[in-house]
């Protein structure tokens, strides 16, 4: 009784299951990430075709930041594609051996899309680098209407996964590889202007520079929430300071321990602590404790362990 998880229906191999409390939670995450897998899906094939449309249109008006992106849509197509199927595993239940299931693919997706991005931006800086050494011609009215239709792709695919961007990491890489290339669809078209009216051909590798940068930016963030979920780091809209005074107020409570609150994957925050309490026979408090931990933190996965005061647990957990 004491110490059971407050967490979703969990569906173990060979026909058994270990129920838990909230079956609800368990089919609307299941459901949203079933609607995340086929908006990626989505996504994925309109970057294939345009990626192609994109990279015959740079090589046939010589455009660098046209190529570029290019490039860049082929790593985010090879992205969506490891985005979908991390959305589809994450959809397998849980066994006896992954008794978190699956979620965490979707992390590790994340982290491959972000330095894939590192290694996108790198390349494109080292091209536009020869570009300004040696600028060479560009045909530009080719180069704004490819461009352009690229623009408008990717307005479409980032409306697309904007929604989901906010709660699922793995869907938030994939966008942030769109985002890229709406921007560099944006740049290619300005470039292509500056060098139609102005005959300005440096525009084409400054463009291409100013694209890696954001790229690289965008990288650094998705990588860095990928390893501070793998690393069990507490989630950045999650005071455990507060957490811990909350349980403290609680009536019944004495001293609280042994408290760690970590993301299993985006959205899904779990929670486990000892509580000390100073009635030991009242169970109430089991309740209150679950309660304002879910109304007030949003954590519906906690594991609540309830101790005499003379109890040692020290010798038994990490």
């Amino acid at each position: 009784m004491f110490g059971a998880p407050y967490n979703q229906a969990v569906s173990f191999t060979e026909g058994y299951k270990v129920h838990y409390h909230n079956h609800d939670s368990f089919d609307e995450h299941h459901d949203c990430q079933t609607k995340n897998m086929k908006k990626l899906l989505i996504v994925f094939c309109l970057t294939v075709i345009y990626m192609i449309a994109e990279f015959v249109g740079g090589v046939l008006s010589n455009s660098l930041a046209l190529m570029a992106d290019a490039g860049h849509m082929l790593s985010d197509a090879a992205a969506l594609g490891i985005s979908v199927a991390a959305a589809w595993i994450s959809l397998r239940p849980a066994s006896f051996t992954k008794t978190y299931g699956y979620h965490r693919a979707e992390i590790f997706a994340a982290l491959i899309n972000g330095l894939a991005l590192v290694i996108i931006s790198s390349v494109i800086v080292y091209e536009a680098y020869l570009r300004v050494v040696n600028p060479p011609e560009v045909q530009a009215p080719l180069m704004i209407i490819v461009a352009f239709g690229g623009l408008v792709v990717n307005i479409v695919a980032a409306s697309i996964l904007h929604g989901s961007s906010q709660d699922n990491i793995n869907v938030k890489g994939a966008f942030l590889h769109v985002l890229g290339d709406l921007l560099g669809s944006v740049g290619a078209v300005v470039a292509g202007f500056a060098i139609y009216f102005f005959d300005f051909n440096l525009a084409d590798p400054i463009i291409s520079f100013v694209i890696a940068a954001l790229i690289l930016l965008s990288a650094f963030r998705i990588i860095g929430e990928s390893v501070n979920v793998l690393f069990e780091a507490s989630p950045s809209n999650i005071d455990v300071e507060a957490v811990q005074n909350t349980l403290l107020a609680l009536p019944n409570a004495k001293y609280v321990h042994h408290l760690h609150v970590w993301s299993i994957s985006s959205g899904k925050v779990a929670m486990s602590v000892h509580i000390v309490v100073n009635d030991y026979g009242n169970h109430q408090i089991l309740y209150d404790a679950r309660n304002v931990l879910k109304e007030k933190f949003g954590i519906n996965h906690s594991t609540i362990q309830i101790e005499p005061e003379d109890f040692d647990s020290e010798s038994c957990v990490f």
